[in-house]
């Protein structure tokens, strides 16, 4: 981890290769996704079982061994304390509760005489949810990719997720899935479950959207198929940005930076700060605190490699700086959160004030934590409800509307040279 001041004269060529990291990714692997692919959409389960039985070194005998079982499902009950149960469904409720208020409804206006004008919501009639697996358990992302397709009204939903090297599923995994009653579920992981959800075989149903992370083969083949399915996002490696001034804790900064450091050696972690003192404290504590973590190795990495403390000239340089940035998650870390919120633009979520650590929404708040990634917050949201209804546009006019407005028609119609859009119009005058 090094420490930049703004007003050095190369502070941004320090400061923009670490805004691209892992934008090369997909070269690497895209021939061999493309191939995955291909031999799913055309051999189907056939085509799962191999690549099973290859990647995940699962040895199963037919299509029907990636389906999990009610029994498996119930099983990893027993293996759950009763505290975790019901920390995911606490969990569960919250994150319910807040996307309940995106809804959306129909409606219609009248407009002129003789014109209705209007908007259709219909939800997605199924959607696939991909759940990393592999060595790390993710519950968290069963809720929060599942809940915001039930609020929407999605008929159907099916999650595809990796197993772990012993063979399994993981038991909370499975739980949350249970406990919000997931349709069916599938020990497929990679590309090969995102062209599964995308075309459909035998056994996985097709999906009219795919939504949730994962790896680099994971991501490469969403954004391939996209277009054939809808997708949530292409996500990128994870982020956190911390604003702070003196007010803050050199300890709590330290944390919340390692928080996102200990995803991936990929992930950045950058502190801003006009306070000389608190760079150089957090500086001292990140590898104190880097020592204690179970995934330190990873964190280590991600912390030499892209993590970075920067001495701002003041807080509104600062939030300039994180518009540019426009990270995943951005923490306020100051004395006066507000007045700070007020100068951002860009950024996934936002975290304000001392005690609104990243992983409180991770899992438990109740706002998504699927968010755009890579300075995606510019032009992009969070994952929720809209990201499971269809929109469409609703226009019934009678026949005195249309006569009144028919000439305005005619006249641009033949102003693009589509003689066949005024016909249509004038059609209805000669009636």
């Amino acid at each position: 981890m090094k420490i930049l001041n703004t007003n050095q004269q190369d502070f941004k060529a320090q400061f923009t290769p670490i805004l691209s990291r892992g934008q090369a990714d997909f070269s690497l692997v895209e021939k061999q996704v493309k191939k995955i692919i291909s031999q799913v959409r055309q051999k189907k389960d056939a085509a799962l079982v191999k690549y099973t039985r290859r990647f995940d070194r699962l040895p199963v005998k037919s299509a029907a061994d990636l389906t999990v079982q009610a029994a498996e499902i119930q099983a990893a009950y027993s293996q759950l304390t009763a505290q975790q149960i019901e920390a995911i469904k606490l969990a569960a409720e919250r994150i319910r509760n807040y996307h309940l208020r995106q809804m959306r409804q129909s409606w219609f206006m009248e407009g002129e005489d003789g014109i209705r004008l209007g908007q259709l919501i219909r939800p997605l009639e199924r959607a696939g949810v991909y759940v990393p697996g592999g060595k790390a358990a993710y519950p968290s992302s069963v809720l929060m990719n599942v809940i915001p397709a039930q609020v929407a009204g999605v008929k159907e939903i099916i999650l595809c997720s990796p197993v772990n090297p012993n063979g399994k599923l993981h038991p909370a995994v499975l739980a949350a899935a249970d406990i919000l009653g997931v349709s069916r579920i599938f020990r497929i992981g990679g590309a090969q479950a995102v062209a599964a959800m995308t075309y459909g075989t035998e056994t996985v149903p097709r999906v009219d959207k795919i939504v949730g992370p994962g790896n680099t083969y994971v991501a490469a083949a969403k954004r391939l198929v996209y277009g054939e399915v809808g997708i949530d996002m292409v996500a990128g490696p994870s982020e956190i940005l911390v604003i702070a001034d003196e007010s803050a804790s050199a300890d709590y900064v330290a944390a919340d930076l390692l928080s996102q450091a200990e995803h991936d050696e990929l992930a950045c972690s950058i502190l801003l700060t006009p306070s000389v003192e608190l760079a150089q404290a957090v500086f001292a504590k990140v590898p104190q605190q880097l020592r204690e973590l179970s995934r330190n190795k990873i964190a280590a990495e991600s912390i030499a490699r892209y993590g970075l403390i920067v001495v701002t000239r003041d807080l509104d340089e600062a939030a300039e700086l994180a518009d540019w940035v426009a990270p995943e998650h951005l923490e306020l870390a100051v004395k006066n959160p507000q007045a700070l919120l007020e100068k951002i633009h860009n950024a996934g979520a936002i975290f304000l004030g001392h005690y609104t650590p990243e992983p409180i929404g991770d899992y438990l708040a109740g706002p998504n934590h699927v968010l755009p990634t890579g300075g995606s917050a510019r032009f992009s949201s969070p994952l929720g409800v809209d990201d499971f209804i269809k929109k469409s546009s609703l226009i019934s006019y009678s026949a005195s509307a249309m006569t009144r407005q028919a000439a305005t028609a005619i006249q641009l119609a033949e102003m693009e040279g589509l003689t066949a859009h005024a016909a249509a119009v004038r059609q209805r005058l000669e009636l």
